[in-house]
């Protein structure tokens, strides 16, 4: 097999995960170990895919280490990427997928090059098809829930029915559904699931039991 050939299989294969999960939690922990205590807690309810912003100190350590413990049973990813140097260490480090909250065009270059799945982050029409354009896998719509939630995703898709949405900001258990029920492939899920509260607290089951909640709702949000 070509290594393009290769590159285009891991891919594919990145976004079947992403749809296949479609939760796309957003760790922005305080700390390394702090994150990877998150992290085991979701992977105990089943979601494995994880999502680790710049913003978290130690975020290429924390990839590392993630990606050492859990090799490709987790799909990692990074987040709030706005240089080529973040892109470039973070999918060494051992992300699949790079997410940005807005649209850098060398970020979304760089990350395609790289064989990886691009995600950057817009919010108006004419943003949503720039990226698109780009070269964009998906496009991140953020923050979402501040400018309508799920009929504003329904009211984009109307006329790009093409693009790839991943709405994220204000994403939650009573909103999941709408949002795949209006064409999301995927959700980009902070606090609400990335409870770094109870992880301090000693109460990692409450972050597993929310992961389980959030499948669920989703498997019945698209059997409908």
């Amino acid at each position: 097999m070509s290594t393009t050939a290769q590159t285009v299989t891991v891919s594919e294969a990145t976004k079947k995960t992403i749809e296949r999960v479609g939760l796309i939690p957003v760790l922005r922990a305080r700390s390394v170990a702090q994150g990877q205590a998150v992290v085991q807690a979701m992977v105990a309810g089943g979601v494995n895919i994880v999502e680790v912003t710049m913003t978290v100190p130690g975020a290429v350590d924390l990839l590392k280490a993630l990606k050492k413990e859990y090799g490709s049973a987790l799909l990692l990813g990074s987040g709030t990427v706005t240089t080529v140097e973040q892109v470039e260490a973070t999918i060494e480090a051992g992300a699949e997928f790079v997410v940005s909250p807005s649209l850098h065009p060398e970020v979304v270059a760089r990350t395609r090059a790289l064989g990886k799945v691009s995600m950057p982050g817009a919010l108006t029409p004419t943003e949503a098809i720039t990226a698109w354009n780009a070269g964009a896998d998906y496009v991140k719509i953020f923050p979402c829930s501040a400018v309508g939630g799920a009929s504003y995703l329904k009211a984009l898709l109307a006329p790009f029915p093409h693009l790839k949405l991943v709405p994220t900001g204000g994403v939650t258990l009573e909103t999941a559904a709408s949002f795949i029920k209006a064409g999301a492939r995927a959700l980009g899920v902070g606090s609400d699931l990335v409870n770094l509260a109870a992880v301090d607290a000693g109460q990692p089951e409450t972050i597993t039991e929310v992961a389980r909640a959030y499948l669920k709702v989703l498997a019945d949000a698209r059997k409908s």
